[in-house]
């Protein structure tokens, strides 16, 4: 079988481990459906590795810090891309109380959430390939311990679809016109600014006048197409004018729509120079980075109505120069249990 229903019942199992999480659970629930030579890529500092060693690399450190970890799926949809390939796109949160350390973030003994784009291709009814970003800088953030500069946009949790339909089964019929719009929309956006100005992009025909834009925590959530300008367009062609995504550049990215769902993958799937002022307080020095995105888009009649973007911007950062992590626990020291080092005679 080669439907999308088929593709998401595979993955049903793993979903229902980790809904009520325990290691038993997960371990099970992966082995059963993820191949032990499987190729993960996690979001920077996680990094690659196999499937046999993601439990103990990425699960097993989360679940220490949240003994009572929880996933939250709030969009499941798949789909095959140009190449051919079968994928199944899971967005939602990971959720409990932060009770320990996690990658050096300092726990809230809160309830906290982390959201995840994952995606998975399959062959053979078993996955060989995931690529997913946790959004460690909300983490960071509900622990007042974000080292880098505020968001622009609103940092919350982001909600699931409007429609509450993020889980159904979608109608296949209005899968290829779901998918044109949005490539047509990327198409559009990337004539600008080399072949005009905010005009030759036709946002207006692309975007639902009351669109909701989830982007990750650093960047933050945009309401309409005003704010998505404000708080992220802007800035973010300004500093990058000649970046290269999607339907442009050398880059691969992976397409598979399912119904009013499209979504998208790559690793990475976007290039492009820092050579404007604006976006995330980096200085424009000319460097060349990537990007890996994995994306989420919700069409409402023949407009997209609201879309959810997972950025890594760990590795943005880490390709600059810049380690987060480094600095994070350098600002949060004090809050670590134990003597902070104070050489005497210091100056």
């Amino acid at each position: 079988m080669s439907t999308p229903a088929h593709f998401k019942s595979l993955i049903a199992p793993l979903r229902a481990a980790m809904a009520e999480f325990s290691e038993v659970g997960a371990r099970a629930a992966l082995g059963g459906v993820l191949a032990e030579d499987a190729q993960v890529r996690l979001s920077h500092p996680l990094g690659d590795m196999t499937g046999a060693e993601l439990y103990d690399h990425a699960y097993a450190p989360l679940f220490e810090a949240m003994p009572d970890l929880e996933r939250r799926d709030l969009i499941v949809v798949a789909g095959s891309d140009g190449d051919g390939g079968n994928w199944v796109g899971c967005m939602g949160h990971y959720m409990g109380t932060f009770a320990a350390p996690f990658l050096d973030i300092p726990p809230t003994g809160h309830l906290a959430h982390m959201r995840y784009h994952e995606f998975y291709r399959i062959e053979r009814d078993m996955i060989i390939e995931m690529q997913a970003i946790w959004d460690l800088p909300e983490l960071m953030m509900q622990a007042g311990a974000w080292p880098m500069v505020p968001s622009l946009g609103r940092e919350f949790c982001v909600p699931s679809p409007m429609t509450q339909d993020g889980l159904s089964e979608h109608d296949p019929k209005t899968s290829q016109a779901s998918h044109d719009l949005v490539i047509n929309m990327l198409t559009n956006l990337s004539r600008h600014p080399s072949e005009g100005g905010q005009e030759i992009m036709q946002a207006d025909k692309f975007w639902h006048p009351r669109m909701n834009w989830y982007g990750p925590a650093g960047v933050g959530t945009a309401r309409g197409l005003a704010g998505f300008r404000n708080w992220h367009q802007i800035p973010f062609l300004n500093a990058l004018p000649d970046r290269k995504g999607g339907t442009t550049g050398t880059l691969q990215s992976h397409f598979f729509a399912d119904g009013n769902y499209v979504a998208v993958t790559g690793w990475p799937n976007m290039q492009m120079t820092v050579t404007g002022d604006g976006w995330l307080g980096i200085a424009p020095a000319g460097q060349k980075i990537t990007m890996k995105s994995l994306d989420f888009w919700r069409i409402e009649g023949d407009r997209i109505r609201e879309n959810w973007v997972l950025v890594d911007l760990l590795d943005v950062y880490a390709q600059l120069g810049v380690d987060v992590f480094a600095r994070l626990r350098e600002f949060n020291k004090a809050r670590v249990p134990g003597r902070i080092p104070f050489p005497i005679g210091a100056a």
